[in-house]
């Protein structure tokens, strides 16, 4: 059984030798998610931490900001992967704690590794826990050509007009009301706002696939996901909405990684309130 997705913890149970990793974090308090996973975690998960295994270096080489959270030289996160044991066909499951939103970024980082076979758990874990780390046995696995498509601040510029862009932040501040993480309020021009926990169901988990295609859809009309961009505050959370689409059938977006981190933090680019 391959699942490219979700998975459900039924379904997590019934796999044979799946690479699970978990990466709840929180921006707040960025030991917390560490935190927990050494307190109990599903037996046999590893650990990754947003800043130190997920993300590159946050200036680039023409001494720009690159985000909060830019992606990491392919080369490293393929370095790291083979120490966890990944290898061509296995399933990955990738797991947080705050219902998904960087469960999902894991998903979208391996795919974009060229890795189909990676999904995230959908709700809570709920069997046994255990404190004890995994070993690994590393592998030779090599990354494959990227299977998401992605967009740079200056193409997304260019096109602003062209696509449909989406918001993945709390609509506080998308409208601009507040800014706690970045380097000015409000938002890209043109964007609309899709708070990635509506994903959600009261239950914590996805909600079913025909509704979030009937939601996705009304929102897309009239552009294809080809021609969808999906941002946040530093490209962690647009991939729940990324996920959503997937999940609901409708192809892949493409994600702008920088995000509102990056295109707030140069006064050139123009931004848009309420």
């Amino acid at each position: 059984m391959s699942l490219h997705t979700l998975i459900s913890t039924a379904d997590l149970r019934t796999l044979h030798d799946p690479l699970i990793i978990e990466v709840s974090f929180d921006l707040a308090d960025t030991d917390a998610g560490e935190r927990a996973y050494a307190a109990g975690h599903i037996p046999g998960a590893f650990y990754l931490h947003l800043d130190r295994d997920l993300c590159g270096a946050k200036t680039g080489s023409d001494g720009a900001f690159r985000g909060r959270h830019p992606l990491p030289e392919r080369d490293t996160f393929a370095a790291l992967l083979r120490r966890l044991g990944l290898r061509a066909g296995r399933q990955v499951v990738a797991v947080d704690r705050q219902g998904g939103p960087y469960a999902a970024h894991l998903w979208w980082m391996l795919r974009w590794m060229g890795h189909a076979d990676v999904a995230v758990l959908d709700g809570a874990w709920d069997g046994d826990m255990t404190a004890e780390v995994p070993s690994a046995t590393p592998t030779d696995w090599q990354p494959g050509a990227a299977l998401v498509p992605q967009i740079d601040a200056a193409t997304l510029l260019a096109r602003l007009g062209r696509v449909r862009l989406i918001d993945a932040r709390a609509a506080e501040r998308f409208r601009g009301d507040v800014e706690p993480l970045d380097k000015a309020a409000g938002h890209i021009p043109g964007a609309s706002n899709r708070f990635f926990k509506d994903n959600l169901g009261a239950d914590g988990r996805f909600k079913p696939a025909a509704q979030l295609r009937a939601e996705f859809e009304a929102l897309l009309a009239p552009y294809a996901a080809g021609d969808v961009v999906h941002q946040c505050g530093s490209g962690v959370t647009a991939c729940h909405n990324l996920l959503a689409m997937a999940h609901a059938g409708l192809g892949d977006g493409l994600l702008y990684p920088g995000s509102w981190s990056e295109w707030s933090a140069d006064p050139g680019r123009p931004i848009a309130k309420a």
